[in-house]
Parts: structure tokens; C-alpha cells; sequence
């Protein structure tokens, strides 16, 4: 429940995806994160840290090897996904967005 819990949490998978590209900088994964506050992705940023999802890298952040078979074993649920939005339509499925 604590996974679900902090994976629920706003932003924190997009965070986890944007990160499971390369590392990244704070700047631009603000950018890539729809210009979410500042303040957010810090908090987000610490809280992810702190449960050795994502690192620090040079001037970014990186997943942890923990972060990374996060991606992977969340891997299914994106091929799902996929599924789903091509069954909604694209009307329907930006709808929900």
C-alpha cells in the first residue's frame, strides 16, 4: 500500500517516465512535467529519493536500479494502456486527460 500510495501521488509516474528516457535536469524535466511548480517536483524529486526510486546525476536525476524495474515491471500496464486508447478513440481517450 505505501508503493500505491506514493506512486498515486500527482506527478510522480510521469516524474518515473520521464526519468526512465535518460537522466535529466531539473529544468527540463519541469518542462517536460507541463511546467509543473517548482515546489512540486522538489517535493516529488525528495520523495522519490527517499524511496530509491530516482538519484541524484551529475546536474539531474536518474532512476536507481529499484527505479528501473519499477519501469519494467509497470511495463504491462503501458502496453494496456496503449490498448485502451486506441479502443476510446482519440476523442474519447483525450477526454480523460
Amino acid at each position: 500500500m505505501a508503493a500505491l500510495d506514493l506512486l498515486g501521488r500527482r506527478w510522480a509516474m510521469r516524474i518515473l517516465w520521464e526519468l526512465s528516457q535518460a537522466p535529466v535536469g531539473f529544468r527540463e524535466l519541469q518542462r517536460r512535467c507541463e511546467r509543473m511548480s517548482s515546489s512540486v517536483l522538489s517535493t516529488r524529486i525528495e520523495e522519490l529519493a527517499d524511496a530509491r526510486l530516482l538519484a541524484p546525476d551529475g546536474d539531474g536525476y536518474r532512476l536507481t536500479r529499484l527505479g528501473q524495474e519499477l519501469v519494467e515491471a509497470l511495463s504491462p500496464l503501458a502496453a494496456w494502456s496503449r490498448r485502451w486508447a486506441e479502443e476510446m478513440g482519440p476523442a474519447t481517450a483525450e477526454g480523460l486527460e
